[in-house]
């Protein structure tokens, strides 16, 4: 089944990259309050607190909140998905229909 690995070594980047690939939008990556740089790993951009060494998958029938939830406890990431015209898509869409 097509979808998205993310994990901790791979680049911010990259994740960007390959979800602008998977599903047709831009995800939005946070360190602290600011956008994460995109030569940083995902797991130097974790929260303090999260413990790490975690991977998640992403599939297109996920929910856009399911989808930023499950980033969050898998890697410990705060992320923000974009709809096709930039602006923050909304959490009860899947991320299949984003494209």
């Amino acid at each position: 089944m097509p979808g998205l690995d993310a994990h901790g070594k791979m680049l911010v980047k990259n994740f960007q990259s390959a979800f602008l690939e998977e599903f047709g939008v831009t995800v939005r990556v946070y360190h602290g309050v600011k956008f994460a740089d995109g030569g940083a790993t995902l797991a130097s951009v974790r929260m303090k607190d999260h413990e790490g060494g975690k991977s998640c998958s992403l599939h297109g029938n996920m929910k856009v909140k399911t989808a930023e939830d499950a980033v969050k406890d898998a890697l410990g990431i705060k992320i923000q998905i974009e709809d096709r015209h930039g602006e923050l898509a909304d959490n009860s869409v899947t991320l299949g229909s984003l494209r």
